[in-house]
């Protein structure tokens, strides 16, 4: 028995004591010494005794030694990043660097039995002898560790590691965890740290791996699109990193065209990166497997992140172009020209001429504007100098244009012209779409017998809208050359969530520069603004080089999506266009109804097959009540590879089969560097050691000199317990009844 009594709690106990003591001797005495008065006044010097033992807070304490020994678990990481060749031998500096897993290996081989012999029942297991000293105080447990992925070496849970541990063996001595640091799935290692820091279990962290990142050039990212159109040159750009302290020559390679390999000779900054792109031109339809590798230089250490490949579809193009016109400038004659001579577009164009009664004739010429089916049909939209007035457009007509752009995934793009006749639309459906502020004082423009030119914004010099030429420096010379203009739209600023691809050389305004090319997302499609109706000077030397390659990129830029995966009376495309496994893809479809309008409520529903044969539906929903004929949802990819997708709609009795090729993500990368502070972190929260894997011996030695464990103490607190309690009340209920059985007050 023990008591946590303070001085005052005893003085006071000692004093109440004596004193109860004299008045039960007084009252028995004055009673003549009778026995139920000695029975009746022992009984309350009972309870005061009980109640002046609670005071001093009396306890029994069990000592409780475990009948076996505590255990210490080796946990070591078996994850794909330590495969990472970085582990220097430090008594042999110049021998072939070690990979992570390697070193971890020769630490924490798992300990063969011995050889059974026909007198013994089964083999006993031997412990290494760095872990021998540790044998006699406690068990060694090794346990490795990965993720709980498909493929598990695909990533590190490093703190669920640390909680499977904790949970498995009751008597945990200590941890010693061998990893390089790395995470990326499961809780934070911090929080599971700080678990057994609550629990008293130490974690020894040894560190393995190279602090600083490898010499390595890396081919880190492909932005390939997912289809192509046939004898139309594709842009594929790439991104290399360089881990080398010098800078390098870099001959690029393009494999996989079903023709010539394509190459391109980079050079590559010293620890910097490079963007550049690949230009190829297929030449028959059909499913490729492309790739782009870099070779492998003599200094770099890993080798497994030179090469990237990437599934890409070749079609066959038609895309139907809509130009509006009011006045027939040569702005608008040569875009038609060269749009007529591009095989893979086909043009129609409607003129409302200013000064004819009737709108233009001839091959290719509309009598009206589209209804709402007709118009749908359409890919991209070309507005010149037109507004919302009578024998021009109808608010109807530009309620229609507002869907197509952003429900049914159409382009649209506003030139405007001297005659100032856009102002007009700004009142109208396509306000929202419009991507820049006009200055509503000065509605024609501005002119000038000078010439001005372009001047290409940071954006502008990255898009592919504006590469005239493949590389970048030949590029901007071909901007800052190109035959001026010498009429603009006044405008103030461009719009919240606008790009601004190129601007006035010299003009501002409050806001900046004058915005002269725009591009701006508008629901499902696009929307670019024209400032300048100069763009057909741009042929003067070379004929239709730029203009056509400008008009044609914007084109088929618009049309992307829209041409994804197209059936008779269905479309669907979906954002991201490259998704990565984990990634959450948007689907949508443009659904028409059997009349050939789009279809505002229905069942579309798409079953999604992933590559391991798993079948999944995905409800698509309507979008609103603004967006005609639009459907949408969204599903998650969960691993790499292609994905069927089967889209059918009960109101049509249409089916649309397609396919979405999702990236892989590697988690783990080999490569990167220890992640040093994370093992330190985890080592500090827990009170435990921190060494690198060359000196695990030393943690070794460490553990061995530990003491014995404190036996566990269990504690029986008597002053709390309800039965003491219990007693008390029952022998005051004992004391009373007596008291008035005896005849006492």
């Amino acid at each position: 028995m023990t008591f946590f009594w303070t001085t005052s709690t005893l003085v006071i106990s000692l004093v109440v004591m004596l004193i109860a003591i004299y008045c039960s001797w007084l009252s028995y005495a004055r009673s003549g010494r009778s026995t139920k008065m000695l029975m009746l006044e022992g009984l309350r010097l009972t309870l005061i005794a009980m109640a002046l033992i609670t005071l001093n807070q009396p306890e029994y304490l069990e000592e409780i030694r475990p009948d076996k020994k505590p255990t210490l678990v080796v946990l070591y990481d078996t994850s794909s990043s330590m495969k990472t060749q970085d582990v220097l031998d430090p008594r042999n500096p110049t021998n072939p660097a070690q990979t992570r897993r390697e070193v971890v290996d020769k630490v924490v081989t798992p300990p063969a039995p011995e050889v059974q012999t026909p007198d013994s029942k089964e083999a006993t297991p031997q412990l290494d002898p760095k872990w021998a000293p540790l044998a006699e105080k406690m068990e060694v447990v090794f346990e490795p560790f990965s993720s709980e992925l498909k493929d598990a070496s695909q990533g590190s849970d490093l703190g669920g590691a640390l909680d499977h541990v904790s949970q498995k063996f009751p008597l945990l001595r200590g941890i010693v965890l061998m990893s390089d640091g790395d995470w990326n799935t499961g809780p934070a290692p911090h929080t599971s740290a700080t678990k057994l820091r609550m629990k008293g279990v130490p974690v020894h962290a040894v560190t393995v791996g190279s602090p600083d990142r490898l010499p390595d050039v890396e081919l880190a990212s492909v932005d390939a699109p997912t289809f192509g159109v046939v004898g139309k040159t594709l842009n594929i750009p790439f991104r290399i990193l360089s881990y080398l302290p010098r800078d390098r020559d870099i001959n690029v390679t393009l494999n996989g065209t079903q023709g010539e390999i394509i190459q391109k000779n980079v050079r590559v900054s010293g620890m910097g990166q490079l963007r550049d792109s690949l230009n190829w031109k297929p030449e028959k339809v059909g499913e490729y497997t492309l790739s782009i590798d870099i070779p492998v230089d003599e200094a770099e250490i890993n080798k497994s992140n030179n090469k990237i490949s990437f599934p890409i579809t070749i079609n066959q193009e038609t895309l139907k172009v809509l130009i509006v016109e009011s006045y027939p400038r040569w702005e608008y004659r040569y875009l038609r020209n060269a749009l007529e001579r591009d095989p893979g577009v086909d043009i129609a164009c409607l003129l409302f001429h200013p000064d004819l009664k009737e709108v233009g004739g001839g091959r290719g010429y509309l009598e009206k504007f589209p209804n709402e089916s007709e118009l749908f049909d359409y890919d991209v939209v070309f507005l010149g100098d037109v507004g919302l007035e009578n024998g021009q457009l109808t608010a109807q007509d530009c309620e229609n244009l507002k869907q197509l752009v952003i429900s049914q995934a159409g382009g649209l793009v506003f030139l405007p012209g001297f005659r100032g006749k856009q102002a007009t639309l700004l009142t109208s459906a396509l306000e929202d779409l419009y991507p820049v502020v006009p200055d509503s004082a000065t509605p024609r423009g501005f002119g000038s017998v000078i010439p001005a030119r372009f001047s290409l914004t940071e954006a502008g010099r990255k898009s592919l809208l504006t590469r005239l030429e493949p590389e970048e420096l030949e590029n901007e010379d071909v901007w800052t050359n190109l035959p001026g203009f010498q009429w603009y739209a006044a405008t103030q600023r461009a719009k919240i969530g606008s790009q601004v691809l190129a601007t006035h050389e010299s003009e501002t305004t409050p806001d900046g520069r004058v915005p002269l090319i725009v591009t701006r997302p508008s629901g499902t499609g696009k929307v670019l603004f024209m400032g300048t109706d100069g763009a057909w000077r741009w042929r003067e030397g070379v004929e239709d080089l730029y203009h056509y390659r400008f008009w044609g990129q914007v084109v088929r830029w618009m049309a992307y999506q829209r041409n994804m995966s197209t059936g008779e009376a269905m479309r669907l495309f979906y954002t991201p266009e490259r998704p990565n496994a984990g990634d959450t893809v948007t689907l949508n479809a443009n659904v028409m109804s059997s009349t050939g309008e789009p279809l505002k409520e229905g069942t579309v529903v798409v079953q999604i097959t992933d590559p391991s044969g798993t079948v999944d539906s995905v409800k698509l929903v309507t979008a609103g009540e603004d967006a005609w004929g639009l459907f949408t949802g969204t599903f998650t990819p969960k691993a790499g590879g292609e994905y069927k997708l089967v889209t059918t709609c009960l109101e049509n009795g249409s089916r649309l089969e397609t396919s979405i090729s999702v990236l892989g993500v590697d988690k783990e990368k080999i490569g990167q560097p220890a992640r040093e502070d994370v093992m330190k972190e985890i080592a500090e929260i827990t009170r435990g050691q921190v060494a690198q894997i060359d000196d695990v011996e030393s943690v070794i030695d460490e553990l061995a000199k530990l003491p014995e464990p404190e036996p566990l103490v269990r504690r029986y607190r008597l002053w709390a317990d309800p039965i003491w309690g219990g007693a008390i009340v029952v022998l005051l209920g004992v004391f009373w009844t007596a008291r008035k059985l005896t005849g006492l007050a």
